[in-house]
């Protein structure tokens, strides 16, 4: 396995945790909105899923005075330093010396 694959690993790691922050942030703005669904639980799984992965890496940045009344920017900020600070590992990584 070269540094390169390792590399690609990552980044593929980082992508699928930005998916899974945009699908919890999605999710919640849906219910959030009063949508009401009969009970099912491939969605409930998905559900607590998505909050359980998604949460830790959130509530760092919910510390932070990201509210604008309504709006939470919280998951923007965090997209934002996962894919900035992801970048530079994945760089680090693949950097051949």
């Amino acid at each position: 396995m070269t540094r390169n694959d390792i590399a690609d690993f990552v980044a593929a790691l980082i992508l699928v945790y930005t998916i899974c922050i945009v699908g919890w942030v999605v999710l919640s703005l849906v219910f959030s909105l009063g949508v009401r669904m009969p009970y099912n639980r491939f969605l409930n799984g998905t559900m607590d899923f998505l909050r359980d992965v998604s949460d830790p890496f959130l509530r760092l940045f919910r510390r932070l005075p990201l509210r604008i009344g309504p709006l939470d920017l919280t998951p923007m900020v965090a997209i934002i330093v996962l894919q900035i600070g992801g970048g530079i590992i994945v760089g680090l990584i693949s950097t051949s010396s």
